[in-house]
């Protein structure tokens, strides 16, 4: 089991992710001052209840992570379309829609 100081990380960065744009893991994990921890940040998604933004976190190559057909995969593909979010294959452009926080946000909103 992850630490709660971790999901407290996880949560809080999480949340500062606009909607439209997403993060890998590994940058999620990196904005949370855990470099290097990407399956760390997969572990603490799964054992986070509630509500949370996790369907804008995808592998570093844009991909969903669940199995393709599944109900997860299914659910986040629709989230993300909500968004805006353009999934083709089951992968996400991340040079159109990954994130890339500014320096204000950087200093300002994201604590590690």
């Amino acid at each position: 089991m992850v630490e709660h100081a971790v999901h407290y990380r996880v949560k809080k960065t999480l949340s500062v992710v606009p909607e439209g744009v997403v993060v890998s893991y590994g940058q999620l994990a990196d904005l949370c001052g855990l470099p290097g921890r990407a399956r760390m940040i997969g572990k603490c998604l799964r054992e986070i209840k509630g509500q949370l933004n996790w369907h804008r976190v995808v592998r570093a190559d844009g991909k969903i992570a669940f199995p393709e057909g599944s109900e997860k995969a299914h659910e986040q593909r629709e989230r993300l379309l909500e968004e805006g979010v353009i999934v083709r294959n089951q992968r996400i452009n991340m040079k159109e829609f990954g994130w890339k926080p500014d320096l204000h946000t950087m200093l300002t909103e994201l604590e590690y």
